[in-house]
């Protein structure tokens, strides 16, 4: 697969990814990210992780969304 710069700038070579580090990746503000999973459960299409208070973003599946793979 391949992972758009930014996003592997960011990842760090990680699985996951805070929420913040998400957004960035993706052009929007942390509170859309957090909206949208408290309404639907995902983010355009990316379901994270729960770990105590924290979601975590599963970066195959945002280099997908970079890449024109999901919605």
């Amino acid at each position: 697969m391949n992972i758009p710069a930014q996003l592997a700038e960011i990842s760090k070579g990680r699985d996951h990814i805070k929420t913040d580090e998400f957004t960035r990746a993706i052009g929007k503000m942390p509170q859309t990210a957090r909206k949208s999973y408290c309404l639907t459960g995902e983010c355009h299409g990316i379901k994270p992780i729960k770990i105590g208070n924290r979601l975590l973003w599963p970066v195959a599946d945002i280099a997908k969304l970079l890449n024109g793979g999901a919605q």
